[in-house]
């Protein structure tokens, strides 16, 4: 540190400099605070469906298949939040998207479908048996010059929940995923 000894003001406002820089790319984390939800809350579902889950602790069949090749195993799923994690990043709650989904109601559903084209997921459909769910599914789509990615989520409520994933890249080619959990206990 010779460089600091012979020029002490220039390194203190250099250490200082470097100290304020690095504050400064901390952006504070923006909260909604009180924010009424105006479409379904499929985080809050999800989050419960989730902590329902972690208690019960089911058995799941689950096969994860990639371009044609399958494997299945009985699992009991530890991490139930991760596990449900592309349904949870569905949530079209945001303040910004207030009216970008047309909503769509019927006596056994709720279908919300993306009214503006870059919005990712394109629709949700939440079906319902009375008060109580009884499916939701999902559909997100994402294309740009270099790639495009659909996914098709379903979820039915102690029975089986599943991820569909195709992506198509410019000079990689085509992806297919498929993750299928099946509940063997009936939860």
């Amino acid at each position: 540190m010779y460089w600091c000894k012979t020029q002490k003001i220039s390194c203190y406002f250099g250490v200082l400099l470097l100290i304020a820089g690095s504050t400064a790319c901390n952006k504070p984390e923006i909260k909604e605070t009180g924010a009424k939800i105006k479409y379904f809350d499929l985080k809050g579902y999800f989050a419960k469906e989730a902590a329902k889950l972690i208690m019960l602790n089911p058995v799941v069949n689950k096969t994860v298949t990639h371009n044609g090749a399958s494997e299945s195993k009985n699992i009991a799923i530890k991490a139930w939040k991760q596990e449900l994690n592309l349904f949870t990043e569905s949530d079209i709650n945001k303040p910004a998207w207030r009216n970008s989904y047309k909503v769509t109601i019927t006596p056994d559903s709720i279908v919300y479908t993306a009214t503006e084209p870059d919005l990712k997921t394109r629709r949700i459909t939440i079906v319902k048996n009375g008060e109580s769910i009884s499916a939701v599914y999902i559909l997100n789509s994402t294309h740009n010059f270099l790639y495009s990615t659909t996914d098709q989520l379903t979820y039915l409520p102690g029975k089986s929940y599943s991820i569909q994933k195709e992506q198509h890249v410019k000079i990689i080619g085509d992806n297919n995923y498929q993750i299928k959990g099946n509940f063997n206990d009936g939860r």
